[in-house]
């Protein structure tokens, strides 16, 4: 009988590390540790509005993405009507919504005409799902919705009021969050049970970017890395303190870092994108016939057209463009400049200049992890300056890194050496703040458009398939089990290939 017990107890075990080891689970922005990859999951190749379509579920909006655990789904929103934060569980099955939870925020944060103030990803353990709002601080909830603790923190404080865009991760005990206040910025681990504040790490120089934190081990020791504008550190997990660092960072930083072999890939952009993707303003005598309405042999704002670009992001409805008009008056309280000759000259000489400054810097970094202190000139594998996603993350995925960028352009490197394998066209033009995922070999990419492109993973374009989900798409897709889940402009979509009814 003790046999018995004891081989049943073992059968047992056994059958629950199975059933454990097969939850589904993407429990953070772009999955486990921000790799942007569930190997093990086996999403549909083709699906759209009536292909391969499991549920949609209307949701108000926000560009935080699915995070996932077991049967449950978890979403930030902003419900503009009631100019409400929320926090939406929904059921992974079925997509019904379960519960919902509004932020006690009692004013919103300034965030870009393109962003939302519900942008962070939630983050999950299998038993509590922590939220943060840069309106409102940290909260924690039970899978049932009950309120776990809550943790309010100053409005945050980012580069021309753009909003917040980092999103909370989970090590082991700890809860770690980039948390933006300009000069008084600071890295936090609070306690998952009680939100209780186990460090601070201040970052009064080094402060600005919309980055989310990464994890990885160096022998016994944890650490946890922040990207900022200029810089990027290494802290340990238990204590905060910073154990190296990186400097010569690009000034606009929203990638997230990703991690193999030892190696960290970091990745940021100038202020508006690529230095060679800038338009140059044009000559004064080109403007003046053109533009010069009333001959006065001047040129004034007011005459300069809205869809005279420096900036063209590529994306819909020109989201995130900037006008040369705008940039004029970018810091000046005046609502209208009038120049002649010389002063356009002398304006745009200007500009030139910015163009070709440390303000404009793109770079990927492969840096090595496990030193000391400042590694900038010893432990940076390799440097590149061209090619650069502006907003989405890298995704380092079977031995190759990729890129997405505005206009619809994949970018593959050897993370070897950074060598460029292929730069080509996917076929869907737009804006892309999306981060790539993958799964199965395959690769998932989102324009703003609305427009998801499925590649087959490797040293050739490949497209297997295109779907026009016709709404904007600006959060990461998740994957997990034989799904799809892509966040749109005012849905949640679930795709995948329905399973076999049983005999």
């Amino acid at each position: 009988m003790k046999i018995i017990r004891t081989t049943l107890a073992i059968i047992l075990l056994a059958t629950a590390s199975v059933l454990v080891g097969t939850t589904p689970t993407w429990p953070q922005f772009r999955g486990p540790n921000g790799s942007g990859i569930a190997e093990d999951a086996h999403p549909p190749i083709h699906f759209g509005l009536d292909t391969n379509l499991l549920w949609k579920t209307t949701l108000p909006p926000g560009h935080s993405s699915p995070c996932l655990w077991d049967e449950r789904i978890f979403l930030t929103a902003f419900d503009r009507e009631r100019k409400k934060l929320e926090t939406i569980c929904l059921d992974r099955q079925t997509g019904k919504v379960v519960w919902r939870r509004d932020t006690p925020a009692e004013k919103i944060e300034r965030v870009h005409p393109i962003s939302n103030p519900a942008a962070s990803t939630p983050a999950t353990d299998g038993r509590t799902v922590y939220v943060y709002f840069g309106s409102y601080g940290l909260i924690a909830y039970d899978f049932a919705g009950g309120l776990h603790w809550q943790k309010a923190l100053p409005i945050a404080i980012t580069r021309f009021g753009h909003g917040s865009g980092t999103s909370p991760i989970l090590a082991g005990d700890r809860l770690i969050l980039d948390v933006h206040l300009d000069q008084e910025s600071y890295v936090l681990a609070v306690r998952c049970h009680d939100g209780e504040t186990l460090w601070k790490s201040p970052k009064p120089l080094f402060n600005d970017g919309w980055s989310t934190p990464v994890v990885w081990r160096e022998g016994n020791t944890e650490l946890v890395g922040i990207l900022n504008a200029g810089k990027f550190a290494a802290h340990d997990l238990t204590t905060g303190k910073e154990r190296w660092w990186v400097h010569r960072v690009p000034h606009q930083v929203c990638a997230t870092p990703v991690i193999g072999d030892g190696v960290l890939y970091l990745t940021g952009t100038g202020v508006l994108g690529e230095r060679d993707e800038l338009i140059l303003p044009p000559p004064f005598d080109d403007l003046v016939p053109r533009y010069d309405r009333d001959q006065d042999g001047r040129i004034s704002t007011d005459e300069l057209p809205e869809t005279l670009l420096i900036v063209d992001r590529k994306a819909a409805q020109g989201a995130g463009n900037m006008s040369l008009r705008e940039s004029l008056l970018f810091h000046s309280d005046a609502k209208s400049k009038s120049y002649n000759r010389e002063e356009w000259d002398k304006a745009t000489r200007g500009f030139h200049e910015f163009a070709r400054s440390d303000e404009m810097k793109s770079a990927t970094f492969a840096v090595r992890t496990g030193s000391q202190e400042d590694v900038t000139d010893s432990q940076v594998v390799w440097t590149e300056t061209k090619s650069i996603s502006d907003v989405p993350s890298p995704l380092l995925y079977r031995d190759r890194l990729y890129y997405v960028k505005n206009g619809g352009v994949l970018i593959c490197r050897d993370p070897a050496n950074g060598r460029l394998i292929f730069e080509e066209r996917l076929g869907a033009s737009g804006g892309y703040y999306a981060s790539p995922v993958a799964a199965d070999g395959r690769i998932y990419t989102a324009s703003d458009r609305g427009v998801i492109t499925v590649l087959s993973a490797g040293d050739q374009l490949q497209v297997l398939a295109r779907a026009d989900l016709q709404e904007a798409i600006m959060a990461t897709p998740a994957i997990a089990d034989l799904a799809l889940y892509v966040r749109s402009a005012a849905h949640l979509w679930a795709f995948g290939e329905p399973k076999p009814a049983k005999p």
